[in-house]
């Protein structure tokens, strides 16, 4: 077939096909426009997702009808002063997207600048259908209505009303926080779906755009680095959500969704998160123009960077020391958690109201009964009820001194434990509960991680080295590793074809169980990339190690070995959050204990 012309029109719907994919690409285009024209309030309405209308209102600066003519023309900007593509600083270079979405749809402009008469031009489908003087404030209104309406093959393609508002409705949210002095509003289907004011800060603006429980979950980022500013709020990794959407990326004041940005983060909360799990995040990344092209994709959603490198190691460093700052702090306890604090209805009568005593109880079988009067009440009265005769047993300490004041720790002190497992610590704003096992399980990490950073790891020779018998392959690949592993302060020897001798153990895990540690290490060893160092993947070996040499639930600790614990926490980084991600201490705050009990 021989090369030919394409027509205007089939030209103008290839254009759409790459511009406008659905709703949410066309409010996006409608949006940013707004945006570029200076306005300070934006309103957006949505019929059926947007597959029925979009309308976007604004009080920028407005059209004359000569500039709405060209406009609707392809390849016609007011974002570029010249021909340097690459310079642009508004939202983008789009000569494509208001005749690309006027040859799919129905486009009416109405536009007006301050001074002069309003004007309004119609485009149906690819033609011009009317225009004329409008009424309207300064400012201007798009309506887009019945998308695709003469293009059925893509409108089959779209999806149902819901998920299309819904995709509608992040890119307005993305856009809002790229521009908290912006008012936005979103209507659809005639209820008020979002608003969000015109605010000065931009934690602010992203916790009323996701969960306001971020603003009490999260840590600001603030680094700058050879020319390049990163800003924005990240949450505690204890505050993580099931799935990535919740993390905003923002380039020049652009939504982006860019995986050298997404991997920096993941690179970031690497040892911080279940493998499962996200943080929330919204960051804003200012660079120089002449060091990123926004131009590698139509919708403009990526970009690419000059130096990557440098990108990908300013966000680990700005999130890293963030949350390295963030010390002990943990997500605090949520609504939900709250609720499940409920009183029991319970009676030391029998009949319906008397329960068995709980295995706590001394005596396991029915329960016997005594008169009150063995409590030394006073007088002997027959008819008074009985109680059970064992109470339930607890562990005192003497207070040989003075027991600490809560205001000095914030962490508080600890008051006893709980199933072996949780210290109970007073704070002065409230009550801390702490899982000694997650908590004292990071705090190791940190030491062998703050170790290795000085050279090895110490080592403690065993009295009697102890043989682990692995499988064959397990103990090749830990003797391929022995010498890397001795500078984690573990000494392996091959003893035979299926076993390792250990000679020596880390002396920060105090008395762990070698057969363990060295059969999870061999574990660990099967997951890993043979290309890579253990010092590459030192979270994963440190963690493993530190699990092994942390303090087990079940143990009964003494009130001075629980301050200790509280006092390492307040002053190691990341304690709030275990080696798997989960929190280590929730606090109820004095609030939540009047709620508890009705007083509040």
């Amino acid at each position: 077939m021989s090369i030919r012309r394409l027509p205007e029109h089939l030209v103008n719907r290839i254009a759409a096909g790459e511009v406008v994919e659905r709703p949410a690409s066309a409010l996006k285009e409608l949006v940013e426009n707004a945006i570029d024209a200076g306005a300070g309030r934006i309103a957006i309405l949505l019929v059926e997702g947007g597959t029925s209308r979009i309308e976007v209102s604004d009080d920028g600066c407005g059209m004359t009808p000569a500039d709405m003519a060209l406009a609707l023309e392809r390849h016609a900007t007011s974002k570029l002063p010249d021909e340097y593509i690459e310079s642009v600083v508004t939202l983008g270079f789009r000569g494509e997207a208001l005749p690309s979405i006027a040859s799919v749809a129905r486009l009416t402009i109405e536009s007006r600048i301050r001074g002069a008469e309003g004007w309004a031009r119609t485009v149906d489908n690819g033609r011009v259908e009317r225009e004329g003087p409008a009424a309207l404030p300064p400012g201007t209104r798009v309506v887009v209505e019945d998308l695709f309406a003469c293009v059925p093959a893509r409108r089959k393609f779209l999806r149902s009303p819901r998920a299309e508002y819904a995709a509608c409705l992040d890119v307005v949210r993305r856009l809002a926080m790229a521009r908290p002095d912006i008012g936005f509003t979103l209507e659809h289907d005639g209820r008020r779906a979002l608003s969000a004011i015109q605010v000065e800060d931009r934690p602010g603006r992203v916790a009323t755009l996701t969960d306001r429980a971020l603003a009490d979950n999260s840590v600001a980022i603030d680094l700058e680095r050879e020319g390049l500013v990163l800003g924005g709020v990240a949450s505690l990794p204890t505050y993580n959500r099931g799935i990535a959407d919740h993390q905003y990326l923002f380039v020049n004041g652009r939504p982006v969704k860019d995986r050298l940005l997404m991997g920096a983060i993941r690179g970031a909360y690497a040892e911080m998160l279940p493998r499962d799990r996200h943080a929330v995040v919204a960051l804003f990344l200012d660079i120089p123009t002449d060091q990123v092209d926004v131009n590698v994709h139509p919708a403009k959603t990526e970009v690419r960077f000059r130096d990557p490198a440098i990108v990908r190691g300013l966000i680990v460093s700005g999130l890293r020391r963030a949350l390295d700052a963030a010390g002990h702090r943990s997500q605090r306890a949520s609504e939900s958690a709250l609720s499940m604090w409920q009183p029991e209805n319970s009676s030391p009568l029998g009949g319906e109201e008397g329960a068995r005593p709980q295995s706590g109880w001394e005596g396991e079988g029915t329960p016997q009964r005594l008169p009150l009067e063995s409590r030394s009440y006073g007088a002997v009265n027959d008819s008074r009820p009985t109680f059970f005769a064992s109470p339930p047993q607890a562990r005192a300490e003497p207070a040989w001194t003075p027991p600490p004041q809560t205001t000095a720790f914030p962490m508080g002190v600890a008051r006893g434990q709980v199933a072996k497992t949780y210290i109970v610590a007073e704070a002065e704003d409230g009550l801390v509960l702490v899982d000694q096992h997650a908590a004292h399980e990071r705090l190791v990490l940190e030491r062998m991680r703050a170790a290795l950073i000085g050279g090895t790891i110490a080592s403690q020779a065993l009295l009697i080295p102890e043989v682990v018998e692995l499988d064959e392959s397990a103990c090749d690949r830990l003797e391929s590793r022995a010498e890397e592993l001795s500078e984690f302060g573990l000494d392996l020897e091959r003893f035979g074809p299926h076993a390792m001798l250990v000679r020596a153990t880390p002396a920060l895990l105090g008395q762990s169980d070698p057969k363990g540690l060295v059969t999870d290490l061999a574990d660990e060893l099967a997951a890993f990339d043979e290309a890579l160092s253990l010092k590459e993947r030192l979270d994963a070996v440190a963690g493993t190690m530190a699990c092994h040499g942390s303090v087990r639930a079940g143990r009964i600790l003494s009130v001075t070995e629980m301050n200790a614990l509280l006092r390492e926490m307040e002053v190691t980084p990341h304690s709030g959050q275990c080696n798997h991600g989960r929190p280590t201490w929730v606090k109820l705050a004095h609030g939540d204990i009047e709620k508890l009990f009705g007083r509040k």
